[in-house]
């Protein structure tokens, strides 16, 4: 493990490392195969002018399903909101610790909501504005220009709203 690279080295997956962020060695092999059934196209091409979260920005984005799941779209006009499923797929996946610009110390990969994780799948409850055919209008996105779908799902405020949850920040620099 580097846990101890400063923000100013270089990696070679091309992002800076804070202090206090730790990488591991990743498997030789995956574990499992994923689909990809359609692309994201949304206004941010950097990282850095991404929204944070998807409800920082108004911004429509359009969801492309490729041709042979476009017969999974029926139906989908019924729901006023999905759940997106994405692949961060340049994002680096080695971080087990990490040090977000706004806290003083490091925390947890599986403590933050970050891209950067061992498998970068993403999820946005996003509004579905409109079908055309394979595509999809939505708002509440975050991600990249051009990243890779992997799921649709309706998104139910009955099952899927937990308004009673909360994350706790005490202890964050150890």
């Amino acid at each position: 493990m580097d846990g101890e690279r400063g923000a100013a080295e270089g990696t070679e997956d091309g992002f800076e490392r804070r202090p206090g962020e730790e990488t591991v060695t990743l498997p030789a092999a995956f574990d499992a195969g994923l689909y990809f059934i359609g692309r994201i196209g949304t206004p941010w091409t950097r990282r850095a002018d991404c929204p944070k979260n998807g409800r920082q920005t108004e911004a429509v984005c359009t969801v492309r399903v490729d041709p042979a799941y476009v017969p999974a779209l029926q139906n989908v006009e019924g729901a006023t909101h999905l759940i997106l499923l994405y692949w961060m797929d340049r994002a680096a996946r080695n971080l087990v610790r990490q040090r977000p610009r706004h806290a003083d110390g490091s925390r947890g990969t599986f403590s933050l909501r970050s891209p950067a994780r061992p498998n970068p799948v993403a999820l946005s409850v996003v509004e579905l504005i409109r079908r055309d055919g394979d595509t999809l209008q939505v708002r509440g996105l975050d991600c990249l220009d051009g990243t890779p779908l992997l799921d649709i799902k309706p998104y139910y405020a009955s099952t899927d709203s937990r308004p009673d949850a909360r994350v706790e920040r005490a202890g964050t620099t150890g």
